[in-house]
């Protein structure tokens, strides 16, 4: 279970799986447990709202609920990401704890992300569901429902597919040269899904993931429905599509 400072091996798996662990800017973003903790009427200086009206501005969407959910999406991704990397390939993860994670909610995607101090802990499900699920996506979630109304199922099944997709590309990556690693992936992944929060948001199937819910990424301008949607074809748009 050691983990070097840096997290080299996570390097060659791409941006989604990297973590910063030195070199924070001087101007020091906040950390993640700031900005769930946020309630302040000033989008410069609350985290989560300047994050959800910049990926709105981003994708020319007047729907923050929409962007919230993407926004959203996006850093469960790098959260799941980091951690299932550091289980596979280390056989420990980092301590995830929001109060040493920076946060940097003006950087272009995928989200950039600090981590202070490398604390290992083990790499069995039930420790990275508290980090990830505990830790970051239920405060996450309530965040983002009290400020946007974005439906809880929703959210839920952003996390799931976050999962699957972590874990798809890390067996993409180690399938040819790691096998062992490919299947440390799908079977972490798996016992991942028999969460309470993640049972109820789809069905894992080796790689493959059908989510119960939609992003609502149809909603974006140009936008579709994603590879996993419960949609087959977007729907018409109503205001309480795919509510969850």
């Amino acid at each position: 279970m050691d983990l070097d400072p840096d997290l080299t091996a996570l390097r060659p798996l791409g941006g989604f799986f990297v973590l910063r662990t030195a070199g924070a800017p001087a101007a020091r973003p906040p950390t993640l447990a700031q900005a769930y903790a946020h309630r302040g009427e000033d989008v410069y200086a609350d985290s989560i709202t300047f994050r959800v009206q910049t990926v709105a501005d981003r994708l020319h969407t007047p729907e923050l609920r929409v962007s919230a959910s993407i926004a959203q999406q996006a850093l469960a991704a790098r959260l799941w990401s980091v951690a299932l990397g550091c289980a596979v390939l280390y056989g420990g993860v980092p301590d995830l704890d929001p109060r040493r994670l920076l946060w940097d909610a003006a950087a272009s995607a995928p989200d950039d992300l600090w981590l202070t101090e490398v604390r290992p802990r083990p790499a069995d499900a039930a420790t990275v569901a508290d980090i990830v699920v505990r830790g970051h996506l239920e405060p996450l979630t309530a965040a983002l429902r009290a400020r946007y109304g974005v439906a809880e199922g929703l959210l839920w099944g952003n996390a799931g597919s976050a999962l699957a997709g972590a874990a798809r590309e890390l067996d993409r990556w180690a399938r040819g040269t790691a096998p062992e690693a490919a299947a440390h992936a799908r079977t972490l992944a798996a016992e991942l899904f028999t969460h309470p929060r993640l049972a109820p948001t789809g069905t894992l199937t080796g790689t493959a993931f059908r989510r119960r819910s939609c992003c609502l990424y149809y909603r974006v301008p140009g936008g579709g429905i994603c590879g996993d949607c419960c949609f087959t074809r977007p729907p018409r748009s109503s205001p309480g599509d795919a509510s969850g």
